[in-house]
Order: structure tokens, then sequence, then C-alpha cells
């Protein structure tokens, strides 16, 4: 095999592993991470709602929606909390302001009003209510 071909054979190889990188915040900007304590036994309804319905359905969205799924991510928990629950964060990095964040909203927006409020009510099912908790957040210069 001639050198040349060798070398592209090998660096096309190494960019096609390569895992698309995300846009992170840069310093000062906003960050806002979103914890939501999900009932116990109820974490693959809520897995399901998110990543087979909620993410799915941000390619309904327009390009600025989409943008915001693509800035956001989901961090699974590894074990139960003290009372049985299990937290999820949804962490939105950078957090791009006078975008919609609301998920019945954007679940609405993806899925119209009726199959909407249907697949929302299993992500408002699934976690304890009037429990999750917001924090905003800068992002430092380290």
């Amino acid at each position: 095999m001639k050198p040349n071909l060798l070398l592209f054979l090998l660096v096309a190889a190494s960019t096609a592993t390569v895992a698309q990188t995300r846009q992170m915040a840069k310093p000062g900007e906003e960050v806002h991470v979103w914890a939501y304590p999900v009932k116990a036994g109820k974490q693959k309804q809520y897995e399901h709602f998110v990543h087979d319905i909620f993410w799915p359905g941000a390619k309904k969205l327009p390009a600025a929606g989409q943008r915001v799924f693509r800035q956001t991510r989901v961090l699974h928990p590894t074990r139960a909390n003290a009372d049985g629950t299990y937290t999820y964060l949804f962490i939105m990095d950078p957090y791009i302001k006078g975008e919609d964040y609301d998920i019945e909203s954007l679940v609405k927006k993806m899925y119209g009003a009726k199959q909407g409020a249907a697949h929302y009510k299993l992500f408002a099912d699934a976690v304890v209510s009037g429990k999750d908790v917001g924090y905003r957040v800068t992002q430092s210069n380290e």
C-alpha cells in the first residue's frame, strides 16, 4: 500500500471515532443546573420520557430550540438518595437567555397539545412533585 494512501486511511479512521464536542460556557456565562428527584420504581418511565420522547422530539423544534438541546446534558444517578428517590440532572451549558427550557411547553410544541400533554404526564408522574431544584451559576475562569 502506498504511504500516502495509508496515512489518509489512518487519519480518516481516527477522525471518524472522535466524539462530537459540545460548546461549553465561557468564563462569565451562565450555566443552569436542574435537579429532578424521581420516585423509586419510576426511573425507567422517566428515562423513557427523556430519551425516547423528549430528546428525539427536539428535531421538531426550530433551530434555536434544537440548539437548547445540543447544549443541555442529562446526568443519571449512580444510586438512590437516602429517601429512596433518584436525582437526575439537566445541565444547560451555556444557558441561552430568552429560549424556552420549560419541559411541558417544549413537549407540547413538539407533539401538539393533546399528545404533548399525554407525554408530559409520563414525566410529571415520575418526578417527586415540587421537589425539583434549580441552580443558576456562572462559569469561572478555571
